[in-house]
């Protein structure tokens, strides 16, 4: 969307809202935040851990072009752009149902425990290829991220997509009926947020919710792999849906065949349109790959262009936090002294966990360089939250995966996670701390050149500070000979 497209007037939007307003305005964006509001943006006093209303004053000053209230701020003057409304979150999803209502392009919905953002980042990549696509920005999938994400679309868009979560059961199909998706998407169902669910079928019967916003005519694209696959599937037909399934299993529409994990990629072979393709996506990752085929069954679907689809799906690398990796240099002038970080620190759940350490299982290390003979695998695994009554049992069960075998040294961060260390073998067990402050401290020890390093927790544990810490040794390296 260009500087001078208007996204907003003041009477389509108080047509949407049923607000009240006396000055005229347009706006180019829509901001709930007023240190990223951009000159133009109208101004969402939402309500979170604090009162929008108070940032109103400030948004303004700022330059944007007005604000949504449910009363006019102390501070800001009586004849402010400000459009009323009874409620500012009603109002909001008001302006999102509106701005889908005028969209005249086809909405993509995606949702599962695993996978749901960096599927969304593809689809972003493949129908942005093909026409305009209007996407999420970073994991605004709530009830305030999904109508904010619409609200924010413009009207001439080819495509959107949009990415649906949910942390309690009846989340998901209020945000799918805003959303009225021409494609459904469901990447998986896994033991997350089971605090909030009884059972892993009440995880797929919300997820399959999702199924209920769809456009008539619509398409439900769902994993085929699953236990509660036929849950999935049976919620699509009741909706009327066109079902599609993806995944590694022979009985699936659209399926992976082979997967091969390199350290920078991820090859993959299967059938697609009833015939046989091959792609190739920019990040190690089996899931990713399955992914993918979710990605290629939706491009068929909307009728893209084959071809096209296949070479921007190879173009995608994920955003930092989730299985990014990079390379960091750890000596100026041996250039060869570095150690690799596979950076997946924003969340955590078994299936996403069992994912990364297959990555890291398959990662090429580099023996001769470092202080040690020998170049390892290691992961600093942190604390996976929401898992339910039997969260403990589930953290040391990690020890049991095939993968872990061919890792050198595990580090735990938390509480939960000194369930694992204590399950894993004398030989492969690395340090535990409670926090990722005190593991952050002695990371510059326990790793070495020619290393290839994960680091993965659930994001309220805080892992991120080792992902800084990890690339502070490549800075630190380059201040030496400074």
């Amino acid at each position: 969307m260009g500087d001078v497209t208007v996204l907003w007037t003041s009477e389509e939007a108080v047509a949407a809202t049923g607000g009240r307003c006396k000055t005229p305005w347009t706006a180019r964006g829509v901001s709930i935040d007023t240190r990223t509001l951009r000159r133009g943006d109208l101004f969402v006093a939402l309500s979170a851990q604090r009162d929008g209303h108070d940032f109103v004053a400030e948004a303004l000053a700022r330059g944007a072009a007005a604000a949504l209230v449910s009363r006019r701020p102390d501070g800001v003057d009586k004849d402010a752009p400000l459009l009323r409304v009874d409620d500012v979150q009603a109002g909001l999803e008001a302006l999102g149902r509106w701005s889908r209502a005028r969209m005249r392009g086809r909405v993509v919905a995606v949702t599962g425990s695993v996978g749901k953002t960096s599927t969304k980042e593809m689809l972003r990549k493949v129908l942005g290829g093909q026409g305009h696509c209007h996407a999420a920005e970073a994991s605004y999938n709530n009830h305030w991220g999904v109508p904010l994400t619409l609200a924010r679309m413009p009207a001439q868009s080819d495509f959107a997509v949009i990415e649906i979560g949910m942390n309690h059961p009846g989340e998901i199909a209020p945000l799918s009926r805003m959303a009225r998706p021409d494609i459904g998407i469901v990447t998986t169902v896994a033991p997350a947020h089971l605090a909030a669910f009884e059972s892993l079928e009440g995880i797929a019967r919300e997820k399959a919710s999702i199924f209920e916003g769809l456009a008539p005519g619509g398409t439900a694209i769902v994993n085929g792999d699953l236990p509660t696959t036929p849950i999935l599937v049976a919620a699509a037909e009741a909706a009327g849906a066109q079902v599609r399934t993806f995944g590694e299993a022979s009985t699936n529409h659209h399926r992976v065949t082979s997967i091969r994990i390199g350290d920078h990629a991820t090859v993959a072979e299967g059938r697609a349109w009833r015939e046989p393709v091959v792609y190739k996506v920019s990040v190690p990752g089996r899931h990713f790959a399955v992914n993918a085929m979710a990605v290629l069954a939706a491009a068929h679907a909307l009728g893209l262009d084959r071809a096209r689809a296949l070479c921007d799906l190879g173009l995608w690398q994920p955003p930092a936090g989730r299985g990014l990796r990079e390379v960091i240099a750890l000596d100026p002038v041996e250039t060869t002294h570095t150690l690799e970080l596979i950076d997946d620190a924003y969340n955590a759940n078994p299936t996403s966990v069992e994912a990364a350490l297959e990555v890291l299982a398959a990662a090429s290390v580099i023996h001769g360089i470092g202080r040690k003979a020998q170049g390892r695998r290691v992961a600093y695994l942190g604390d996976m939250g929401e898992l339910g009554h039997d969260e403990a049992a589930r953290h040391a069960a990690l020890a049991e995966l095939p993968h872990m075998a061919r890792l050198d040294v595990v580090h735990c961060v938390g509480p939960l996670m000194r369930g694992l260390y204590d399950a894993l073998p004398a030989d492969r067990r690395g340090r535990w701390t409670e926090t990722a402050a005190q593991m952050a401290a002695s990371v510059p020890r326990d790793l070495d050149a020619g290393d290839v390093v994960l680091v993965k927790g659930s994001n309220y544990m805080g892992l991120s500070r080792l992902v800084d810490a990890i690339r502070k040794m490549g800075q630190a390296a380059i201040a030496s000979e400074e």
